[in-house]
């Protein structure tokens, strides 16, 4: 991952102090969505010149800040579960702290999106528009981040603090009674689900690395954490629900007697019956159900576990469907050649040659050289062939201590070929029209009265070309050869 730059509009953290951190940075993904450094900079200056407080989607701030979200959210997810279901009050000041921290950094969150910048999929500038950002908050997320962030922690504390303090009986009791109403309730901040999703679509636009590597990166972190969070919620409401029936005989953590069991073993043999009947294994859970809530729980276990295969396979499958695309066209290709080579009932020698020549000239993975060449500029082209063959046009007295624009012209004309073993590139006194540099491989160059072997770096038909008359020599393949030939033409 490159290191990420501030762009050099004459605003650092000296001069500009904190709204540096606001200012789009230099990265891959910004410089893919905006086309060039110059454009960067233009969008850190339409940015200060707004002279509005807005968070830039590409700024450092908002990078460290979605990171820092994620964490929080994902320790909500898996903390709040077990709270409810194992610690039955008994949280500790850390914890209850920890609620409250969250809750307060969620509501924060809900008034910072009225000042994040919103990339839109086909937009080309990022919108930093308040009015703009306000009404697209308000249409889509507002009103589910303001339930997920609703302060059940401040709630539980003054509870808490409450009931500690409270010495009638009565009073105490019904305390205990609004608690256990006020933690159920608490069960809505799982909605900050949702908020874990964005967070992670989020990182994936804003990345600053390769962008196939870390799509495909975040779609299986993404996928692995909501498996990981759905049998782990599972697990808890296994252990919770017979504790809100007070822990009937008949119930499973009786029989297993969990009762004064540590939260570890409660919380292990709870995703153990969840996995159990997730995947459809008797083991672990071989009882019947004793009553119709545990029935429920069962079968909600038995969905779950199917949506969970659903999604698993239907991933899986896109991904395998999406890497390495070249091989899989290059496999398409060689399956249709299979049956144009059949159909002509073509030998099977030939059909062998035929294929040999495919995985010789493509290597395994399909691709259309001249639409790449195409589709480059000129400079870009020209270096690409200075790599490839400049070293082979040297080795060439004819254009040995020749202008560079000369050997940039010669460059352009190449064109690569491959030749198999036994292959005959060219025959004696067959008129030519090109010559040949050997890149790869050996050729065995013969006529009547003598025989020459050439490999990478020489080359022949040099006079075949330049006096546009017949070969004076057979060349043929003694290995796989890999060559650019240059014609008059």
């Amino acid at each position: 991952m490159e290191k990420l730059r501030a762009p050099t509009v004459g605003c650092t953290k000296a001069t500009c102090g904190w709204r540096a951190m606001l200012l789009p940075q230099l990265n891959r993904q910004s410089l893919y969505v905006y086309g060039s450094e110059m454009a960067v900079e233009k969008e850190c200056i339409r940015q200060l010149q707004s002279g509005v407080f807005v968070i830039h989607p590409f700024s450092v701030m908002r990078s460290y800040y979605i990171m820092c979200m994620m964490a929080i959210t994902f320790l909500n997810l898996i903390g709040i579960p077990m709270e409810i279901a194992f610690l039955d009050g008994n949280s500790g000041m850390i914890w209850e702290g920890f609620n409250v921290f969250s809750d307060t950094l969620f509501l924060i969150d809900v008034a910072l999106n009225f000042r994040m910048g919103i990339i839109t999929e086909d937009g080309e500038e990022a919108i930093l528009d308040i009015k703009r950002i306000r009404v697209s908050y308000l249409r889509t997320w507002f009103i589910p981040d303001v339930i997920a962030a609703f302060p059940i922690g401040y709630i539980l504390l003054f509870a808490d603090l409450q009931y500690h303090n409270e010495d009638n009986p009565s009073k105490t009791n019904k305390m205990m009674r609004i608690l256990m109403f006020v933690r159920i309730l608490s069960l809505i901040r799982l909605a900050r689900v949702s908020r874990l999703v964005r967070f992670f679509n989020e990182v994936e636009k804003v990345s600053n690395a390769n962008l196939e590597v870390v799509r495909l990166f975040f779609r299986i972190l993404s996928l692995f954490m909501m498996i990981f969070l759905l049998c782990h919620w599972n697990g808890c409401i296994q252990y919770f629900v017979p504790m809100l029936e007070e822990f009937p005989t008949d119930c499973w953590v009786r029989k297993e007697n969990l009762m004064n069991a540590t939260v570890i073993v409660k919380y292990s043999w709870g995703v153990f019956r969840a996995l159990s009947q997730m995947i459809a294994l008797s083991y672990g859970s071989m009882d019947a159900p004793t009553n119709y809530v545990e029935m429920w729980i069962v079968m909600v276990s038995m969905v779950s576990g199917c949506l969970m295969y659903t999604v698993l396979v239907a991933n899986a499958t896109t991904m395998i469907a999406n890497i390495d695309p070249a091989a899989k066209e290059y496999k398409s290709k060689m399956s249709r050649l299979e049956h144009y080579m059949t159909f002509m009932k073509l030998p099977p020698e030939l059909q062998l040659r035929i294929n040999n020549y495919y995985q010789a000239r493509y290597g395994g993975k399909w691709f259309h050289e001249k639409d790449v060449m195409d589709t480059v500029s000129s400079a870009l082209k020209e270096q690409i062939l200075m790599v490839m063959c400049s070293r082979l046009l040297r080795n060439v007295p004819l254009f040995q201590n020749r202008d560079e624009n000369f050997i940039n012209a010669v460059l352009l004309k190449l064109e690569y070929e491959v030749f198999l073993e036994g292959d005959t590139i060219v025959r004696e006194h067959v008129p030519g029209d090109r010559m040949f540099f050997i890149d790869h491989g050996q050729v065995l160059m013969e006529t009547d009265s003598y025989e020459r072997e050439l490999c990478d770096g020489d080359f022949f038909g040099e006079t075949c070309m330049l006096t546009k008359g017949k070969h004076l020599a057979t060349v043929k393949a003694l290995t796989d050869c890999q060559c650019f030939s240059l014609s008059w033409a």
